[in-house]
């Protein structure tokens, strides 16, 4: 049309569209096939809850371990029942985990219940006292253990005390004053032996990066207020059990591990079971719970098959 826009040319017709393709449905796992699942899920969790166990929950177990060891010394003290040898106030031997005193480090910031005994479960509550030693304060050498990474690290810087850096503990027979003498490794000069009426006290922790020991440090001290009388000890350095030494792993509890792997495995049996009848959304809504605890009781148990000053 003259004078007016030329006229607009057809539009092309899209291409059709081709229709949905239907979702293929997946073929049912074979018993072989679920045999590998449940095993690498099986192993996963162990992994998982391994590490968890070892970084965060160990030291939330501490920290309640901390809290009710401390209420059940002070009220040990309070009452006047103590302990100021390896018997309890009525001369019965003392059960390993029982507490037995507090040490306080000021330059670190570090409160810390002593427990007595030196394997695996005793340091995980707490600062583990050998038992073929006297008590702090007492004449004599004390021996203290304490974790450098797990369970709280309550040792992870004593490797930075410096000579009169100044430690304290309280035990039944009051408060005892002690002066930090130097660090040490294995290998290398022991002090010489304690005078007569002389009291000293030795820290111990694993050295190393933490959660890679690579030997065990040590922190000695000697006692600047009065000494106290050593009480009677049943145990002697050839009747310390093998797992109370340093850096010794702790075997005695196997059978629990093997309980925990039990439990495991039985519960594997039934998620898989579930699984073939109820589909995959049920089953792991039921069963992740009880595979966190199940992976969580074999990584508690494996956790106390490491060094005892991890």
């Amino acid at each position: 049309m003259r004078g007016g826009r030329p006229p607009r040319p057809p539009r092309t017709p899209p291409p059709p569209r081709r229709p949905p393709q239907p979702k293929r449905a997946r073929p049912p796992l074979t018993r072989g096939e679920a045999i590998a699942r449940s095993i690498a899920a099986t192993l996963a969790v162990m992994l998982m809850m391994f590490v968890l166990n070892l970084t965060v929950f160990s030291h939330l177990q501490h920290l309640v371990s901390q809290q009710r060891l401390s209420d059940e010394f002070r009220a040990q003290l309070s009452a006047g029942t103590a302990p100021v040898s390896e018997g309890d106030f009525e001369n019965v031997l003392l059960p390993d985990g029982a507490p037995l005193g507090i040490l306080e480090i000021p330059s670190l910031g570090m409160y810390e219940v002593i427990v007595e005994g030196t394997s695996s479960a005793e340091t995980a509550t707490g600062l583990g006292h050998q038992r073929d030693t006297v008590l702090p304060g007492q004449v004599g050498v004390s021996k203290i253990a304490g974790r450098a990474a797990a369970y709280g690290g309550p040792f992870s810087g004593i490797a930075s005390l410096s000579p009169g850096d100044e430690i304290s503990v309280r035990t039944g027979q009051g408060l005892h004053l002690f002066e930090v003498t130097g660090l040490r490794y294995a290998g290398d000069p022991t002090p010489p032996n304690p005078l007569r009426g002389e009291s000293r006290l030795i820290l111990m922790t694993a050295r190393g990066a933490p959660y890679l020991p690579a030997g065990v440090a040590y922190v000695d001290a000697r006692l600047v207020s009065e000494a106290q009388a050593s009480g009677a000890r049943q145990t002697t350095p050839v009747t310390l059990p093998p797992e109370a030494k340093p850096m010794a792993t702790d075997t005695t509890t196997v059978w629990a591990l093997v309980f925990a792997l039990q439990f495991l495995i039985v519960v594997e049996i039934a998620a898989v079971w579930a699984f073939r009848r109820f589909g995959q959304q049920r089953t792991w809504i039921v069963f992740v719970p009880v595979l966190l605890l199940a992976g969580f009781l074999v990584a508690d148990q494996t956790t106390r098959l490491l060094p005892n000053l991890l």
